[in-house]
Order: C-alpha cells, then sequence, then structure tokens
C-alpha cells in the first residue's frame, strides 16, 4: 500500500504535555466512605422487612421464570441479580425493556414474575412495557426508592428501598441508589438459595470452570494425562533423546517404564540438572535413563501406570494401580 501524495500528508500530533496531576485528600477520601456508609446505614435501618419478606416469598413460590429489567444503571444491577439466581439453579433472565417491545416480549407466560428496577419508579420504558407484560398475565413487581411513584401504582407489588439521597455532590449521580439495590438484590438471592437448600455439589454444577466446580465434579481421571499423553521412556533410553519428550509433555519429569508399562521410577528436571553438572564431555550423550532416574521399589513390585496429574513445575501425582 503506497503512501499519500505529499499534499495529502497528515501531520505530525504536536508533543502533549503531561496531564496535570492533581491529589487526592486522604480526609477527603475517607469522608466519602464514611457518608457512603450512612446512606448504607440509612437504608438497612428503614427498609421495611415485611416487604423484603413477601417479595422473597413470591420468587420463592414462582411457578416459571423470574425475569428482571431495569434501564441504565439499574437495568445492569437487574442483569447482574437475573444471573446470580441462575448460578444457583433458579429459572431467571434478564428482559431489556426495549428488546421486549420488538418481539422479546413473547418469552413471558403467565407463571412467570416479571421483577422492574427503577430508582424513581418513572422510567418511561418500562411503564410502555407494563401494559404489555400484563396482557400476558405476568405477575408484575416493583423495585423502586420514591414513594407513591407510576410503576408502583402500576405494578401488583412494590418494595421501597429506601434511598437517603446519593452520595454524589448533586444528588444525581446513580451510585447509593444502585448500590441498595445490588445489596437487596443479592442479599434475597442467598435467601433463596437458603429456601431451596442448594448443596455445594448444585452450586459446583454450575460452575465447573471455577475452584468449586474443580474440586468438587472433577475426578481424577477426567483431569489426569493418559495414554500418549504421559512423558514415558524406557530404562535403556539415551538421557539426551528423551530431552523433548521430557519437556513437551509439560509433567516436569519422565515416567520411566518396562515393556509392560510398569512404572520403574521417575527421571526429573531436577534430575537432568544434575546429570549435567555431574557429567563431562561426551560422556553426558552415553547416559542412559536407568543410570541417573529415581528407581521406585514399590513401583517394581507390580504397579502398572495409567496415567499422571501434573501441576508442572510443582508436582507430579502418578496414579498406579494393580
Amino acid at each position: 500500500m503506497g503512501s499519500l501524495p505529499p499534499s495529502l500528508d497528515l501531520p505530525s500530533p504536536p508533543l502533549g504535555k503531561p496531564p496535570h496531576l492533581q491529589l487526592l485528600s486522604e480526609t477527603t477520601l475517607l469522608n466519602l466512605f464514611k457518608s457512603q456508609q450512612n446512606h448504607l446505614n440509612y437504608f438497612f435501618q428503614n427498609l421495611d422487612f415485611s416487604q423484603a419478606l413477601s417479595f422473597t416469598q413470591t420468587l420463592l413460590n414462582s411457578r416459571g421464570t423470574i425475569f428482571f429489567s431495569g434501564v441504565g444503571k439499574s437495568g445492569f444491577v437487574a442483569s447482574k441479580i437475573s444471573q446470580t439466581l441462575v448460578s444457583l439453579d433458579i429459572r431467571s433472565s434478564f428482559l431489556c425493556p426495549l428488546d421486549a417491545l420488538h418481539g422479546d416480549i413473547g418469552a413471558l407466560s403467565s407463571a412467570d414474575v416479571l421483577v422492574l428496577f427503577s430508582k424513581s419508579g418513572s422510567t418511561e420504558e418500562l411503564l410502555r412495557l407494563l401494559p404489555c407484560a400484563r396482557a400476558k398475565g405476568v405477575y408484575l413487581i416493583s423495585v423502586t426508592s420514591v414513594s407513591n411513584n407510576a410503576l408502583a401504582n402500576a405494578c401488583d407489588m412494590n418494595v421501597h428501598l429506601p434511598l437517603e439521597r446519593e452520595l454524589c455532590p448533586f444528588d444525581l449521580a446513580p451510585v447509593t441508589s444502585t448500590a441498595i439495590q445490588m445489596l437487596f438484590g443479592d442479599t434475597v438471592a442467598i435467601a433463596l438459595m437458603g429456601a431451596r437448600s442448594l448443596t455445594k455439589e448444585q452450586y459446583a454444577a454450575n460452575h465447573p470452570a471455577g475452584r468449586i466446580g474443580k474440586s468438587l465434579i472433577f475426578k481424577v481421571k477426567d483431569v489426569m494425562k493418559k495414554k500418549d499423553e504421559l512423558p514415558i521412556c524406557k530404562e535403556g533410553d539415551l538421557i539426551m533423546e528423551q530431552l523433548v519428550e521430557l519437556s513437551s509433555k509439560g509433567c516436569g519429569c519422565l515416567l520411566v517404564i518396562d515393556d509392560e508399562y510398569h512404572l520403574l521410577g521417575t527421571f526429573t528436571d531436577g534430575d537432568l540438572r544434575r546429570t549435567l553438572i555431574k557429567a563431562s564431555g561426551e560422556a553426558i550423550f552415553k547416559l542412559r535413563v536407568g543410570d541417573m532416574c529415581n528407581s521406585n521399589l514399590e513401583a517394581r513390585m507390580g504397579w502398572k501406570l495409567v496415567g499422571a496429574i501434573s501441576h508442572y513445575p510443582l508436582a507430579l501425582l502418578v496414579l498406579l494401580v494393580n
């Protein structure tokens, strides 16, 4: 691809000055955290727990899917709470109010519950969604922070989340309101988890890639190296000819076997380093694995190698069976 003609060459951007560094005082930041703590305390101290209980009980008894909806920051919170419920084995989904009015409302049925998050309760997109959702026979719940709002008056149930004010100095940016929405939703989620007697094994089944899932779901046979994945060699093999096998299998050692796959010993990265130190000149090219490997006496008593688990370079667990 050619360069631009000289007349069209773009000028080089001027070298900018480093941005002016502004310092935030420790006292200012500390006061903000304390103020947010006070706002959250106001929420906990004034929350109507009878409303919270009715809300939680309704979700617990739902025969269908629990849908959550919201716009803007409240929409992000609603989506997160829905994802939390799904991870707890509860049927849930996020319903975008705009997409709902363009076909996605077809996912709703009379067995479902629709929870609408809105700080003001006057979100236009949610108000437009309400009559359409009601026509589907959905049970409607609003979660708001302003008293006597349009959304709460049009729903079957309302949960009021007490909001003293936003942490924002203008009392505008939704930072405290979204924090209490998240606290409320996640606490209810854990209440549902307990009421449904979800076990750790059931929870792990929905998190196969996480630490809990790996520890409870996967068995040794699921993760161990087998057959061609194993870094195996014979006692008579030359060490220098087995370096590729030692490095490529990612186990940090060679498993020394006989013709019937009986484990005779191991030859580790450490053994290779010690061999290189001890051997001199061309002698290294004549050394065999059996000369330097760690002999395993118990393994010579008839145990057959079937697989290995590696956590290279920390450890290697060899699996044996009679």
